[in-house]
């Protein structure tokens, strides 16, 4: 996969080259160019952002460095063009799956009050949002939303088991985990875990999610609800008819 990022701090992005998303770009798995928008100023002072028409507070990004840099970087518009805005399309685990079947990406942070408008109606194919409410740039959303498309990426993680049992991946959040010791200050691992019976653990470990989903995040729970009560109904029809009930 390959990600370019037009940002006024590429040196913010160096802790990208660390764990294992450092690793899978050391492997050329992901390729990341980190490019600063102010080289691409025709101001003399490189400077980037300007008074907003109509008065308020702070300052805007102008349009000129941001169009040229982008499309100096994506000068055939083969890239998915991605901006980090509060206003953009929350994203989630759907949009990150989404997102990791990409080949080429670029994302734009923007700083200050935002952008000029109309750099996001020429240049722009979507914008994307890490949550409600806002930062100071645009940055740390774009290495959160890398990070966790790169999880996706093919050989970035050991074992694909881990992206498939993680939180959200089914709708629910995550059983919890437990290693050595057994037994720590009082607190022993659930038996089940220690019993060797794999259809009871993962028995044990979906009712864990749907009890830590059903009290923490009600949201989520009434979601995926309908499709648990399907499947319960499943489980009982199969069991009254003399099969098995797959726990």
């Amino acid at each position: 996969m390959k990600i370019k990022v037009a940002t006024l701090f590429p040196e913010m992005f160096d802790c990208m080259h660390i764990g294992i998303i450092g690793r899978a770009i050391e492997n050329g798995l992901i390729e990341l160019d980190c490019v600063n928008v102010r080289d691409y100023s025709k101001d003399k002072h490189r400077k980037t952002d300007d008074c907003p028409f109509g008065g308020g507070a702070g300052m805007v990004m102008t349009v000129q460095p941001l169009h040229d840099c982008v499309n100096a970087l994506d000068p055939g518009r083969e890239y998915k063009r991605i901006y980090m805005s509060p206003r953009g399309e929350t994203l989630s685990q759907k949009k990150v799956v989404e997102l990791s079947k990409e080949q080429k990406l670029l994302f734009v942070c923007g700083s200050y009050e935002g952008v000029d408008e109309r750099f996001i109606e020429l240049d722009v194919d979507e914008e994307l949002s890490v949550g409600d409410y806002v930062l100071t740039g645009g940055e740390l959303p774009c290495m959160v939303t890398i990070n966790a498309i790169a999880r996706y990426v093919d050989g970035v993680l050991g074992s694909e088991q881990s992206v498939e049992e993680e939180s959200f991946a089914n709708g629910l959040l995550e059983y919890p985990q437990y290693t050595r010791p057994a037994v720590y200050e009082g607190l022993a691992v659930p038996e089940v875990l220690l019993s060797g019976n794999h259809a009871n653990v993962n028995k044990w470990r979906k009712e864990k999610q749907i009890e830590i989903t059903r009290d923490r995040r009600p949201d989520l729970y009434e979601k995926i609800r309908p499709l648990l009560e399907l499947e319960e109904a499943k489980k009982r029809k199969r069991k009254k008819k003399g099969g098995k009930s797959d726990e």
